[in-house]
């Protein structure tokens, strides 16, 4: 089932156009990973698939299973987010806020949710805990549970491992893998380059516009991915 299609997509800021020849299309079930150097534009693209970017040509389309309102957003990570002053469950429970519209008061559902989400990444035990004196992979956690409470099928992730040490960068990888593996549909930004694009079903490569969009084992493949992604041929580590 498709959930994005782009067809000649250009995002822009006011009249500078700063992404142009989109032309990809993510189905139920794909793990995309974006990559590109720094000012490529992956996070202006995000910006556009959730609709906080007017589109300046072209046409985005959505799926039935794909409604910018009814996804999952963890992006990129601050040093706000940990002086954030609410307790861990109420950081959770925010993520329903996209479910509920204007409904004033929280459900006994969004609650349900709030806790199924917790118990799934393992942070159960940590809801009475307040989220500015967790660690940042425990931090990464709670703002990934929040994302799922907001989730129908669809998960969409900007530098979600940027700050983090490598143990706990592998760690929220295998987290992705589980949310994948159990149907989730993901589409990841990363600098990460290596460990990102191992996971992924699919690559798409930008540079101020869009380079390569197919299949992983085709990118790595590819010149462009040879040259991008060789420490990963390489068994190396991830390039920066």
């Amino acid at each position: 089932m498709m959930l994005i299609l782009c067809k000649g997509v250009s995002l822009a800021y006011g009249s500078r156009v700063v992404l142009h020849g989109l032309d990809f299309t993510v189905c139920q079930g794909d793990y995309l990973c974006v990559v590109g150097e720094n000012g490529s534009g992956k996070s202006t693209l995000l910006k556009g698939l959730l609709k906080l970017l007017p589109v300046a040509a072209g046409r985005i389309t959505y799926g039935d299973g794909f409604t910018p309102g009814r996804v999952g957003y963890l992006p990129q990570s601050s040093a706000a987010n940990a002086d954030f002053p609410a307790g861990v469950y109420e950081v959770v429970l925010s993520g329903c806020l996209a479910r509920r519209g204007f409904m004033p008061f929280y459900t006994k559902s969004d609650r349900s949710i709030a806790l199924e989400s917790m118990r799934r990444l393992g942070i159960a035990d940590l809801g009475g805990e307040r989220f500015g004196e967790l660690s940042g992979g425990q931090r990464q956690r709670v703002l990934l549970a929040r994302a799922l409470c907001s989730a129908g099928t669809s998960l969409i992730m900007d530098e979600p491992v940027s700050g983090l040490d490598p143990v706990v960068a592998k760690d929220f990888y295998d987290m992705a893998d589980s949310l994948h593996s159990s149907g989730m549909s993901i589409i990841m930004v990363s600098h990460d380059v290596s460990r990102a694009v191992s996971r992924a079903t699919h690559v798409l490569h930008l540079n101020g516009r869009q380079e390569f969009f197919g299949k992983k084992d085709e990118y790595l493949r590819s010149e462009l991915g040879k040259r991008f992604a060789g420490s990963f041929n390489n068994g190396g580590v991830s390039r920066d």
